[in-house]
């Protein structure tokens, strides 16, 4: 995909004009009033957080009230006849990917959906010897196949899937990674609930969850920030009307209108968010399924601040692309989308950049309670900062300890109040999103799936 929305250039000409521009203010304010801007800035920080807090603590009361995903039952999703179902097409991009080809082929062949409608399509890089040649080995049906994708630049998920959209004969189009072990109904529970919803609705995103929750406390961070994300964020968006940002695997679409659409950015490295956005101001409609999909939460530091600081710097690129029509984005989004695009697509990578600042600040108030803090927050800001300081890290903390009720996992609330530590590792990864964007925007940083192979081998 090329042109408007590209994640090509991250900042056009006109952005970065208008940031030079009011760096340039900023900084010869700073000369002569260095106190205001100081003042200015933490107003404008405190008041952008604590309006992100209470933006997700709206969106958990309006998922709260009624229920937002769509849902097909078993008997209805299997009493569609074989002869009146679509053919769907799998796409499963996979790179350096060797010991999970095996399990991938049995979690695909559980799928309960005629072999004769179903196309699954393993997308392969070039130079990727070792995944191809294990894949080969594994395939187990006519309804497979191999698409080697070309060497060339940006090597992404996004551009494989363009590769492999190409292809496509299906009218459903969806996306499993190659570790994904999805609901076996889940295709046959699409189709029914996109036939029932009507042609408004083009995208279905399917909750997704781990298998390896116990694996350590990593694990079990990231499971209760998904259950989180999917079960009370996401059908918030919903219920308010909001854009949805995609997940990255189980999404479900109507190939045609995804391809007069563009398909997904190639140079955009959380692709499936900003596809999300384009869905939105396209006028189209995306559902939340109640079916799930379990994957492989990283139970590695390294491995995870890969993962997380690469969707950070997606989401910060899908911000800036949509932010360059403002009025545009405006007409086409709605005040609502606009909100959703700040506080949530925005907001989510740039409030974990910023917690370690607003940390380190509040640490230094208690140790030396220097004289300088007590002039740059002034009133009221200085009573929203404590407001977020307090209710806006219990509020999480509390979000947690909701999705331990609604997981029911009652073993997993000492994790969920030991959330903070989790909040430092994402500061980590915000910073590391940060620094990217600006050296090497489209780079891919690979996230090694099998991790919880290793651990089952010692």
């Amino acid at each position: 995909m090329t042109g408007t929305y590209s994640a090509h250039v991250v900042l056009t000409r006109r952005q970065r004009a208008g940031l030079i521009a009011a760096l340039v203010i900023i900084g010869v304010v700073a000369v002569i009033r260095p106190m205001l801007v100081l003042q200015t800035i933490v107003a404008v920080v405190t008041l952008a957080y604590g309006a992100a807090i209470v933006f997700r603590v709206v969106l958990v009361y309006a998922a709260g009230r009624g229920d937002h995903q769509v849902r097909v039952s078993d008997e209805d999703a299997r009493a569609v006849p074989d002869e009146d179902l679509p053919v769907y097409t799998v796409l499963v991009p996979a790179y350096r990917e060797p010991s999970v080809i095996g399990m991938l082929m049995s979690h695909l062949g559980a799928l309960e959906y005629p072999r004769d409608k179903l196309e699954v399509i393993l997308l392969l890089e070039e130079d990727d010897r070792e995944t191809i040649e294990a894949a080969e080995a594994a395939l187990s049906g006519d309804h497979i196949r191999i698409l080697v994708v070309p060497e060339s630049q940006p090597k992404t998920k996004p551009k494989a899937c363009n590769a492999g959209l190409e292809q496509a004969t299906g009218e459903f189009v969806t996306i499993y990674d190659a570790e994904d072990i999805p609901d076996p109904l889940q295709l046959r529970r699409a189709v029914v609930a996109l036939r029932r919803l009507g042609s408004s609705y083009v995208c279905l995103q399917a909750e997704l969850s781990y298998f390896n929750v116990d694996q350590n406390r990593i694990t079990r961070w990231f499971a209760l920030e998904y259950a989180t994300w999917f079960r009370s964020l996401l059908p918030g968006l919903v219920a308010l009307r909001m854009p949805i940002p995609l997940g990255g695997t189980s999404n479900h679409f109507r190939a045609r209108q995804l391809r007069e659409l563009g398909a997904w950015d190639p140079y955009n490295v959380t692709e499936d968010a900003d596809l999300g956005i384009r869905l939105a101001r396209s006028g189209y409609r995306v559902g939340v399924l109640h079916s799930v999909t379990l994957e492989e939460a990283n139970s590695d530091f390294i491995n995870w601040i890969k993962q997380r600081s690469r969707w950070y710097k997606g989401y910060l690129m899908t911000w800036l692309v949509h932010l360059r029509s403002p009025r545009a984005t405006i007409r086409q989004l709605g005040w609502r989308g606009v909100l959703c695009l700040n506080l949530f697509v925005g907001g989510t990578p740039l409030a974990a950049l910023l917690n370690a600042l607003l940390w380190a600040t509040t640490l230094l108030w208690f140790l030396d309670q220097p004289s300088i803090m007590e002039q740059i927050f002034i009133p009221p800001f200085y009573y929203v900062g404590l407001f977020c300081l307090i209710f806006g890290n219990a509020t999480v903390i509390y979000l947690n300890v909701l999705s331990v009720r609604t997981m029911d996992r009652p073993d997993l609330l000492g994790t969920a109040l030991l959330s903070p530590v989790y909040w430092a590792m994402m500061s980590l990864a915000g910073a590391k999103a940060a620094w990217q964007l600006v050296v090497k925007p489209s780079y891919w940083e690979k996230t090694t799936h099998g991790l919880h192979l290793q651990e089952a081998a010692k």
